[in-house]
Order: structure tokens, then sequence, then C-alpha cells
């Protein structure tokens, strides 16, 4: 009975030694897990913040990015628009021209939106291949200049051009001067805008082709070949009347127009003979681009024809140095700005 009693308190302090070391062995196990976790963490941690820090950067640049774009945006826009093409896509070609119906600028005005103050206009869609001011002559012609605007603003639009149109208007009842017109348009234009081309047009003459684009080529330009007024017809082969445009380098080298025609007839020719003298030709449009239509109407009052035109005409070639825009002279007695257009009037002076 002793000996049993003996090996059950042998196997009872056995027992309890195995467990005491199970208890000891889980004990370790979880504090080694436990901190074997802790560093896991750790770890993970340390390798997910540089990820997590560039992904922050990189949703920080994806939202800027954009940004600098819309800084520059009208740069950008202007870095893409290419130049107009040499043949405007819009151009109709013949058009029907008639003086039959009035017209009133409020029309004209609700016609061309587009126009900014002062008759400017340039494409939003292109960079137009010139700057071309209309330089228009002009006194007591109110109704004709209401036709020239309804016709020609459109045609002029359709064309594709950075211009502006200056009435240029002869104060008083003193003798029309019609070329000093044409040169004091030249220098008050340049005034407002860098133009590199000038259209001089009668405002009594409408093209009747947008074929006919009124800009500056490689030789002095004659726009109005063939007039209903003369059958649609050149008059004579230096005729260089109606409309016509010279760019500046061309103006400049023929010292401009000569000041000293006063009354009708005459400017035309020596403006010619100056294109001649100094070497270059009249180009022209064909003969049906480039009819035009004018307006009937009576001669005007103090615009007789000039007796002195036909010795001038032949006294060109010594007289265009000293007698052209280097000696112009004149004063600004009132300047209007329209949508359609910019009205200068003029003192010209006397005979």
């Amino acid at each position: 009975m002793r000996d049993t009693t003996l090996n059950f308190s042998g196997l009872h302090r056995t027992c309890s030694l195995v467990v005491l070391l199970c208890f000891l062995h889980i004990f370790v196990t979880v504090i080694y897990y436990v901190r074997n976790s802790d560093s896991k963490q750790a770890f993970v941690q340390n390798q997910q913040t540089p990820q997590i820090h560039r992904k922050l950067t990189e949703q920080k640049v994806t939202t800027e990015e954009p940004r600098a774009p819309q800084a520059n945006a009208p740069l950008n826009v202007t870095e893409k628009l290419e130049t107009c093409p040499d043949n405007p896509p819009r151009l109709v070609g013949p058009l029907r021209v008639e003086f039959s119906d009035p017209v009133t600028l409020d029309l004209v005005r609700s016609q061309n939106p587009e126009l900014q103050l002062g008759g400017r206009f340039k494409p939003k869609d292109c960079i137009a291949q010139q700057k071309v001011a209309m330089i228009i002559p002009f006194r007591n012609r109110d109704e004709h200049l209401k036709y020239w605007l309804y016709y020609l603003h459109p045609i002029l639009e359709r064309q594709q051009l950075d211009y502006g149109v200056y009435v240029i208007n002869q104060e008083g009842d003193g003798i029309f001067n019609r070329a000093k017109l044409l040169n004091i348009g030249y220098a008050e234009a340049l005034k407002e805008y860098d133009y590199d081309c000038f259209v001089f047009s009668d405002v009594d003459l409408i093209p009747m082709d947008d074929r006919n684009i009124y800009k500056c080529f490689s030789q002095p330009r004659h726009l109005s070949v063939s007039m209903d007024k003369f059958g649609f017809r050149l008059p004579y082969t230096q005729y260089f009347g109606g409309v016509s445009s010279l760019s500046k380098t061309q103006y400049l080298k023929i010292n401009g127009f000569p000041n000293n025609y006063w009354g009708w007839g005459g400017e035309d020719d020596d403006i010619f003979n100056r294109i001649s003298s100094k070497g270059m030709s009249i180009s022209r449009p064909d003969g049906m681009i480039g009819r035009c239509r004018m307006i009937r109407h009576e001669r005007d009052k103090k615009n007789d024809p000039n007796p002195q035109r036909f010795d001038r005409i032949a006294h060109t070639r010594q007289t265009m140095a000293g007698d052209g825009i280097n000696s112009l002279k004149y004063k600004v007695v009132k300047v209007e700005k329209d949508q359609l257009f910019t009205k200068i009037t003029v003192d010209v002076g006397n005979p």
C-alpha cells in the first residue's frame, strides 16, 4: 500500500512538472508571438509609409498639373491657330448688288454682330494674312456709305481679313481733294493699328464678286477692273481709279499720293505715274471677278474738273519727291467711333 502511495505521489509530481512546462512553453510562445507580431506590423508600416507618401504626392501632382495650361490658355489658343488660307472657304463668288431698297445703319449693325467699335474685325478661327485699313474719301455721301457698309462688311469678313474701316470726311464746302484725304486716311489709320496693307475705295463702288480679295499683292493692285459705268471694261490701260490697294512698303516707295490735286480728276493718273517711275507694275484680278457697280449720282458741288490736272500729270516725276506723305499737312477736327466705321473729319486746307 505504501508503495502504491509513493508511486502515485511520484506520478503526481511528474504530471505537475509536465503541466508547468506546458504552461511555460505556452507563455514563451505567446510572448514570442506578440513581439514578433509588433515587429511585423512595424515593418509593414515602415514599408507602406513611402508608398502612401508617394501616392499622395502623385495625387497632388495629378491635381495640380491641369492648372498650368489654364493659366496660359489664351496663348495656347493663339499658338494653335493657323494662318488663314489664300482661298477663304466661305466665299460665294458672284453677288447680286442692288440699290433699290433703302438701307439703315441699324440694319447693317444687326447683320454684323462680330464687328468691334470703329468698324474693326478679325477672324476667330485663323490668323489673317494681312492687316488691312479700308480708306474711304468722303463728303456728303451718307446714303452711299450705308450701301458700302451693307455690302462690304459681310464680304470682308468672308475674306478673313483683319481690317478696319476709316471714313475720312472733308470738313466744309471747299474744293474737294480726294488724294489728300487718302493720305490722311493712311496716316490716321497707322495711329491706331500696325496695318500693313491699305485699300483706297470710293464710297460709291461695290464689288460684284467676293473672290475679288480686298488685300495687297506683290504689286500695287487695281481692284475695280470693270465697272458698269464703263460697260464692264477697263477704260484705258493706265486707269487706276475707283478701288486700289498698296502695301505699306509700296505706298512709301512712291511717297504716298499727291496733295495738290484740287477738284475732280488727275490724281489717279498721277499715282499710276508714281508707280511706274519706281519700277512697279499694276496687277489686276480677272475681268469677271473684278466687276463692280457704281451708285448713280450727280457730281458733287465743289468737285468740278481740275483744270490743272493735265499739266500736273505731265510733271509727276519732278514733283513726287516733294509732294506726298512727307509733305502732308492737315488738322483733325473730330473723330467718331461707330460699330461700323471710324469717321475722321479733317480740315485739308485750301489750294
